[in-house]
């Protein structure tokens, strides 16, 4: 599988106008899936599937565009190109859709920043992400000031949609959830009785290790828990802890560009127990950056569904191959779905110049049947859906082994 892993130079914003085959969902669960395909175009580029006669509007991109996380941000951004390509291809709406990117490097520091020169754009009318619960926390307040909704694919730390951010929505279950089925899984899966929690100090980090140490006590397992910030170049010391604990199992709450390098300390150290980490490190880059026979073995829990080889998903994959020029990957499907479902509340105000708070309110009550699932949100913004899935670096490669709910021992 080739992995998206460009690094963008320049300007931080980029927009264009693209266009694809039709689909797109409407508001009252219809739609979903890619059913054409991809003719390929840039990111800046027009098409002449958009109608110059029309106005244009815009959904806005926010995530790791650059910088060491950068795959995950250019996986959801991909997946947005394509569900814009073919809502002009449709050519069904009252306007033309263009994409507008922020590259806030999945760093908190920068993610007021982005989502300003997001609102600052009239023509913004949704925004896809932030990808990073960090910048989304920082970028929260002020897209409900600014009645501008920000469906998230990504951001998973529990207290994002308990915040009072009035337009922050995700698509995925947040940590409380994927924390709980991790820790099942280890302890009742894995059947490991005493777990090693490690995180990255972020948010995100920090956010699922304490859903998954909670979650560890309360299935009757020992725990021990160490931190080691975004970053670290030396993870020996710490390797050497856990491989001295005695842990049957060890969980990093973390991002695969620090996840990768751990990996390799880890193996240095001669843990013997399971590995396993969260979304933020199920990328092909913590093989690349660990090595294959560091990376062998290691396990992921995410709250994200990969395409894998099911028929349900064939064009969607063959769309986004052509015009990514890479496979899907940890959150395409995600924000490919999350902007379907700005597009079908669009097209159900049928005007050509809709305002955010019209956006805003429709989105809160949005049934929209995605390509990986319904979205439907909770009053606080969740996605009512609380499927996790469990992955496996086999021979250098992430495969899914199932859904943690459904595995003996686990599920009602």
């Amino acid at each position: 599988m080739r992995t998206i892993n460009r690094v963008r130079a320049g300007a931080v914003i980029v927009a264009g106008v693209l266009a694809l085959s039709a689909c797109a969902g409407s508001s009252s669960k219809s739609g979903g899936g890619s059913s054409s395909s991809s003719t390929g175009a840039g990111s800046s580029s027009s098409t002449s599937a958009a109608n110059n006669s029309k106005p244009t509007l815009e959904i806005g991109v926010q995530g790791p565009l650059s910088g060491s996380n950068q795959a995950l941000g250019l996986n959801i951004d991909w997946g947005v190109k394509l569900a814009i390509q073919e809502a002009n291809a449709k050519g069904d709406l009252p306007f033309n859709l263009s994409i507008k990117e922020s590259d806030d490097q999945g760093d908190q520091s920068h993610g007021a920043t982005a989502a300003q020169l997001l609102i600052q754009d009239s023509k913004v009318l949704g925004v896809v992400g932030p990808a990073f619960s960090g910048p989304s926390a920082a970028a929260g307040s002020l897209y409900s000031s600014a009645n501008l909704v920000a469906i998230s694919p990504s951001a998973t730390n529990p207290k994002l949609t308990a915040s009072g951010f009035k337009t922050f929505y995700r698509v995925v279950a947040n940590d409380n959830i994927q924390g709980k089925a991790a820790a099942d899984y280890m302890v009742k899966g894995l059947k490991a009785t005493n777990v090693y929690v490690v995180d990255d100090k972020t948010q995100y980090g920090q956010g699922l290790s304490t859903a998954i140490v909670a979650e560890l006590k309360q299935d009757g397992a020992t725990v021990e828990t160490d931190s080691a910030p975004q970053g670290t170049q030396d993870y020996s010391q710490l390797a050497s802890k856990v491989a001295g604990s005695g842990a049957k199992a060890m969980y990093y709450a973390g991002y695969y560009a620090d996840g990768g390098v751990f990996a390799k300390a880890l193996k240095a150290a001669g843990f013997g127990g399971t590995m396993v980490s969260g979304d933020g490190s199920k990328d092909p880059n913590f093989v690349t950056t660990a090595g294959k026979d560091a990376a062998e073995g290691w396990q992921f829990t995410c709250a994200c569904l990969d395409t894998g080889t099911d028929a349900k998903y064939a064009q969607f994959v063959t769309d986004y191959k052509k015009l990514a020029n890479a496979a899907p990957g940890t959150y395409s499907i995600e924000g490919y779905d999350a902007a379907n479902t700005i597009i079908s509340v669009l097209k159900s105000l049928n005007t050509a110049s809709p305002t955010r708070q019209q956006v805003a309110d429709a989105v809160g009550k949005v049934d929209y049947q995605g390509l990986s699932k319904e979205v439907k949100f909770t009053p606080s913004g969740d996605i009512s859906g609380t499927s996790v899935y469990a992955y496996k670096i086999t021979g250098g490669v992430i495969t899914l082994i199932g859904d943690i709910s459904k595995m003996p021992g686990i599920g009602s």
